[in-house]
């Protein structure tokens, strides 16, 4: 199971006691080798963060769980997201 950012990042964001423990399984993704890459761009190894693995495909899961987190702790009852594509998927 996943953590999520909330629980392994906390001693790095702003939470507090009040703010609520959300998590959709975000981050905690795969690391991948690229060979090929590596090979194209003259290293010895390269490895890529997979961010498909998130809930919504998109590295933008890992900041938005700490946005709504706060929003609520805040005492928000609803949310609205502005997106070029991908962040209210």
């Amino acid at each position: 199971m996943r953590r999520g950012v909330l629980s392994r990042w906390a001693s790095h964001l702003p939470l507090t006691a009040k703010t609520p423990a959300l998590t959709l399984g975000e981050g905690d993704t795969p690391l991948v080798q690229a060979p090929t890459l590596a090979r194209d761009v003259g290293c010895k190894e390269l490895w890529l963060k997979f961010e498909g693995m998130n809930p919504t495909g998109s590295f933008k899961d890992r900041g938005m769980v700490v946005a709504l987190a706060k929003a609520i702790e805040s005492g928000a009852k609803k949310a609205v997201c502005a997106s070029t594509g991908n962040t209210s998927a």
